[in-house]
């Protein structure tokens, strides 16, 4: 398994653009930033091969790869992003994505698509879930879908505080997942329960996705998360699963947890 991921030498909060970031302009501990996201590091190269792309000084959400595109067996959709502020990061991650031999697709148009931060595969079900609302638009979807060859389920975002996708949403091996319902509206809670069996989905509390437990990361049965309540840690061992916490609270601050902080070069079958 290989991560895409980005050093935070030049996180801060600079400007809002989401809930999180309100009042935390230049209140970021860059130091103990650094220390967190170097943490979260040496705990994820033990189970995949980190791949770094040098950050800019220009773009302090650099560090947030997860939205740097959505990429399976070498094929690469690279982001466009919603927010000005952000997307000067287009073109550094695109080139990284030549350099490295991935076959690009560019989404036709001007619809906003960022990343796996709004979209999601199901490991082994070919599926993918992609969200839409405050970033991404829901015209990308039909494309990601022709381009990956994968079914795609589109879902509607209603609250702000979960903007993207892999904020509210993680999906697991053996059809599972876990989400937070207040996340979606009707028609995508609806989507979610007609797919995913009573026993294999987990709607987690607020006090849970509030603390990003919903943005893991799973490598292998390990998950690596900010935050867990003992209630989850519990239903998520019940289903195999050992979960790690990894405080990345400074990241908080403008709205990113453990998987905002890396991006899936090849996606897992199981």
């Amino acid at each position: 398994m290989r991560l895409l991921v980005c050093p935070p030498r030049y996180f801060r909060v600079d400007y809002v653009i989401n809930p999180w970031m309100t009042e935390q302009i230049g209140r970021v501990d860059g130091e103990l930033a650094r220390k967190q996201w170097g943490e979260l590091m040496e705990s994820l190269s033990r189970e995949a091969s980190l791949l770094e792309i040098e950050p800019s000084a220009c773009s302090p959400d650099m560090c947030f790869t997860a939205n740097a595109g959505l990429a399976a067996s070498d094929r690469v959709v690279p982001a466009r992003f919603r927010m000005p502020e952000r997307s000067r990061e287009e073109g550094f991650f695109e080139r990284w994505f030549v350099r490295s031999g991935f076959e690009v697709f560019r989404l036709p148009g001007d619809e906003a698509f960022e990343g796996e931060g709004d979209a999601l595969f199901q490991p082994g079900d070919g599926l993918l879930w992609a969200g839409h609302g405050e970033r991404s638009r829901h015209a990308t979807h039909d494309e990601l879908g022709r381009i990956f060859d994968v079914e795609v389920v589109s879902l509607g975002l209603v609250d702000s505080r979960f903007y993207h996708l892999d904020t509210c949403l993680a999906p697991l091996p053996g059809g599972r997942l876990i989400y937070y319902p207040g996340a979606f509206d009707e028609a995508s809670k609806h989507a979610i329960e007609s797919r995913i069996a009573p026993e294999r989905r987990l709607a987690v509390e607020e006090d849970d996705a509030v603390g990003f437990a919903c943005n893991l990361l799973r490598l292998g049965d390990r998950i690596f998360l900010n935050r867990a309540s003992p209630k989850l840690r519990r239903a998520l061992a019940r289903w195999g699963f050992e979960t790690f916490e990894r405080p990345v609270g400074e990241f908080l601050k403008a709205g990113g947890g453990v998987k905002c902080l890396s991006m899936m070069l090849d996606q897992p079958e199981t």
